[in-house]
C-alpha cells in the first residue's frame, strides 16, 4: 500500500502500558491507540473482568479496547511484577484507573516508577482529584448526582443520570489530553510528569455553563426538561402512527418559512406571534394548535419538509438504529470490528478527522494475552523463560 493510504499517525513512536478496566482508563488508551500509539493492555491471567460484563456493560470491552495489544500477567506474583516493570521501562506512558493505593501496593505508583525512568508520563484516572472526597468510591452515576448533572437532566424533582457514561468517557479523554500535553512538555524539559483526571471534576466542568448562568443572571438554572425555552417551537412532536420527531423554529425568519411550508398563514398574520419572545409567551395555546396541525403527517414527511426548507429537525433515534444511519455509512464513521465470540459488527470511530479521515481500526480488540509472547520477547525474555511463566500461570498466551 502507498504511504498515502496509511498516513503516519502522530503517536506511532509512543508506547503506552495500561493497567485499566471498565470505561475511563480504557477510553484514554483507546484514543492514544487510535492516534497511532502502541498501547499494551496488561490484564490478569483469565482476562479483564470487563470482558465478562452483562447488560449495560456488555459493550464496554469491544468499544474501548480496539487498537491495543494484550498481555496477561499475574501481578500478585513477583515474576509478574518483574515482567510489568520491564515493559514499563520500555514505555513512554503508564495509564491506570485502579482504586487509590492499589498501584502503590504493587510498587507501580508514579513515585516508584519515576525513580526508574524520569521521562515516564503517568496518567491516573480517579473518582476525585486529591482532596476531602478522594477516599470515596466514585461511579459515573455517583458524580452525576453530586455534581448537578442528574438534577439538570431530569424533570424537576426527578434527578436522572445521562443516558451514556459521559464522565467516564470524557474523564478518559481528559486523561489522554493530559498525556498529550505531558508529551509536549517532555519535548521541552526532558522530564515526564504525573497526570490526574477525575470523574467528579469532569462532571463539574460539564455543568460549568449552568454555574456561570447563575453567576451572570443571579437565577438558578432550571432542569433542562423544566426550563423556559429560549424558543417557542423547540420540542418533540408525536405524529402519525405514534412516531416522534424533534422540530425547532428558532428565528423570526424560520417562523415565516415554517408557516408558509405548512399552510399556517393565519398564524403568520397573528400580531400575538410577531416575534420569537411573543411566541414563547404564547406557547400554552400555540403548541396544542401546532401539535394537532402536524399530527396526521408521518415523521418522514415532516423531516423531508424541514430538510428542504433548512429548518432544524431530528428523528428520535435509538442507539441500535445508528448502525443503519446513511450519513455514518457514507462517511465511514462506523468501522468493522470483531466481537469476542468472533461475530462481526461495526463500532464508531473517534469523532474527528486528521487529514480528512477519522483514525481507523488497525487492531481488533485483543484476545486475552494475544500478544504476550511477542511483547515478552521484545523486553528480553527467552522462549524457555516464557514457557516457564506460562507453566506457573504467571502469564498466558493466545
Amino acid at each position: 500500500m502507498s504511504s498515502h493510504a496509511h498516513p503516519r499517525l502522530p503517536y506511532e513512536n509512543i508506547r503506552v502500558v495500561e493497567f485499566t478496566h471498565m470505561v475511563m482508563g480504557p477510553t484514554c488508551g483507546m484514543l492514544l491507540a487510535d492516534l497511532g500509539a502502541e498501547v499494551i493492555k496488561v490484564e490478569p491471567v483469565g482476562g479483564d473482568s470487563t470482558r465478562r460484563l452483562l447488560g449495560s456493560g456488555a459493550g464496554f470491552f469491544p468499544m474501548f479496547n480496539r487498537n491495543k495489544k494484550s498481555i496477561a500477567l499475574d501481578l500478585k506474583q513477583p515474576e509478574g511484577i518483574e515482567a510489568a516493570l520491564r515493559l514499563i521501562d520500555s514505555a513512554d506512558i503508564v495509564s491506570e484507573n485502579f482504586k487509590a493505593g492499589v498501584m502503590q501496593k504493587l510498587g507501580l505508583d508514579y513515585a516508584t516508577l519515576k525513580q526508574r525512568n524520569p521521562r515516564l508520563i503517568y496518567v491516573s484516572h480517579k473518582g476525585f482529584l486529591p482532596g476531602p472526597y478522594e477516599h470515596r468510591t466514585a461511579l459515573d452515576e455517583v458524580v452525576q448526582m453530586m455534581g448537578g448533572l442528574a438534577y439538570m437532566t431530569g424533570r424537576p424533582g426527578d434527578p436522572l443520570r445521562a443516558g451514556a457514561s459521559v464522565n467516564d468517557i470524557m474523564g478518559g479523554m481528559f486523561g489522554a489530553i493530559g498525556a498529550m500535553a505531558a508529551l509536549a512538555q517532555r519535548e521541552q524539559t526532558g522530564e515526564g510528569t504525573e497526570v490526574q483526571a477525575s470523574l467528579f471534576e469532569n462532571n463539574v466542568f460539564l455543568v460549568g455553563q449552568h454555574m456561570m448562568q447563575y453567576a451572570v443572571t443571579g437565577r438558578a438554572a432550571a432542569p433542562m426538561p423544566g426550563r423556559i425555552s429560549a424558543w417557542a417551537i423547540y420540542d418533540v412532536f408525536t405524529v402519525k402512527g405514534g412516531e416522534q420527531i424533534f422540530l425547532a423554529v428558532v428565528s423570526d425568519k424560520q417562523w415565516g418559512t415554517f408557516c408558509r411550508a405548512f399552510g399556517l398563514a393565519e398564524l403568520l398574520a397573528d400580531p400575538r406571534l410577531a416575534s420569537n419572545n411573543d411566541r414563547v409567551q404564547a406557547r400554552d395555546w400555540l403548541m396544542p394548535q401546532l401539535r394537532s396541525h402536524l399530527a396526521d403527517r408521518s415523521a418522514a414527511e415532516l423531516a423531508a419538509v424541514f430538510e428542504h426548507e433548512g429548518l432544524p429537525f431530528a428523528p428520535i433515534t435509538r442507539p441500535e438504529q445508528l448502525f443503519d444511519d446513511p450519513h455514518l455509512a457514507a462517511t465511514g464513521g462506523l468501522a468493522p470490528i470483531t466481537l469476542e465470540d468472533g461475530r462481526e459488527s461495526l463500532a464508531p470511530l473517534a469523532p474527528f478527522t486528521l487529514g480528512g479521515a477519522q483514525p481507523g481500526i488497525r487492531l481488533q480488540p485483543p484476545a486475552v494475552g494475544e500478544h504476550t509472547d511477542a511483547l515478552l520477547r521484545g523486553v528480553g525474555y527467552r522462549d524457555d523463560e516464557i514457557a516457564a511463566l506460562k507453566a506457573r500461570q504467571i502469564t498466558q498466551g493466545d
